[in-house]
This record gives C-alpha cells, sequence and structure tokens, in this order.
C-alpha cells in the first residue's frame, strides 16, 4: 500500500478538522490549534494546509447555511474523507512503531 505523507502542520490541521467533526472551518480551526498547541497560527496558513489537504483528497468541503453572527455569510465547512482518516491511521501506527522503540527498556550504553 502507498504511504501517505504530510507535513507536521498538515497532519496538525488533519487531525483538528478530524476532532472537530463536522463544525471545522478556517477561524475555528486557528482557535482549536492555538488552544491545544500554544503555537502561533495564522487563518491564511490553515486555509493554505486545508486547500492542500482538499487537494490530495484528505479533506472535503462545503459551504454551510448562513448565521447571523457572521452578518449573513456562510461558512466553508470541512470533514475528513476515508482517505483521509487512513492516512491519520498511518500516521499513528508509524509513531506508535518509533515511541514503542523508544519507551522499551534501553539497551545498555556501548562504548566506541
Amino acid at each position: 500500500m502507498k504511504r501517505s505523507y504530510l507535513g507536521e502542520f498538515e497532519e496538525i490541521v488533519l487531525l483538528t478538522v478530524a476532532v472537530m467533526e463536522g463544525q471545522a472551518y478556517g477561524v475555528a480551526i486557528t482557535h482549536e490549534i492555538i488552544e491545544q498547541t500554544g503555537r502561533a497560527v495564522r487563518l491564511n496558513q490553515i486555509h493554505a494546509a486545508l486547500d492542500r489537504l482538499e487537494d490530495k483528497g484528505m479533506v472535503k468541503s462545503e459551504m454551510g447555511e448562513p448565521t447571523a453572527e457572521r452578518g449573513g455569510r456562510r461558512k466553508r465547512l470541512f470533514t475528513v474523507t476515508a482517505y483521509g482518516r487512513r492516512t491519520l491511521q498511518e500516521i499513528q501506527e508509524v509513531r506508535v512503531s518509533f515511541w514503542d522503540r523508544l519507551l522499551s527498556p534501553l539497551k545498555p550504553a556501548t562504548s566506541l
């Protein structure tokens, strides 16, 4: 099976969309990433990552209903596709494998 590779920021954005389950749109994703990581991110960075993820087929978007809080404008809502979920699963498996190896009893140091 061909593996899918994402940059660290794309991975965080994809994870955030998955966690937000249908409520993911640019501003909300930005706030969630800032809250969870303490990282300074800008809305334009989020939109660029979402566009890349959509081009890769990992997320899809649709326009939500107009809301009064947005002055009648609609939100572009994102959801993770089946391919995006498989990609997240692959990433998790690789990371768990490395963490398992790292956390296993350490071998005694050998002198060079």
